[in-house]
C-alpha cells in the first residue's frame, strides 16, 4: 500500500507524484489543502505523527516513511 500526502500546490509533491505514475503503481494521494474540517485536521496529524513535523510530501510505501523528494529513496522503496 502506497500512500502520498501532499499539498496541490507543492513543485516536490507533484515531481514525486510524477515519479509514482512513470513507475506505474497504484497510490492513494491525500491533497491535504484541498480537503477541510476533521478530515484535514487528522491529515495533518498524521503527517506530524508519521514525522515529527508538516511538511511535505510524505510518502508511505508498505510502511516506509520518506519524507521529501527523494528519487532513488523512492525507487528502492518500490523493489
Amino acid at each position: 500500500m502506497i500512500t502520498l500526502y501532499s499539498l496541490s500546490t507543492c513543485p516536490w509533491c507533484k515531481k514525486t507524484k510524477q515519479l509514482l505514475e512513470k513507475n506505474a503503481v497504484a497510490f492513494d494521494c491525500i491533497e491535504v489543502d484541498l480537503i477541510s474540517g476533521d478530515t484535514q485536521k487528522k491529515a495533518v496529524e498524521e503527517v506530524k505523527r508519521l514525522t515529527g513535523r508538516t511538511s511535505f510530501p510524505v510518502l508511505v510505501i508498505n510502511g516506509k516513511v520518506i519524507q521529501g523528494f527523494k528519487p532513488e529513496e523512492i525507487e528502492e522503496a518500490l523493489r
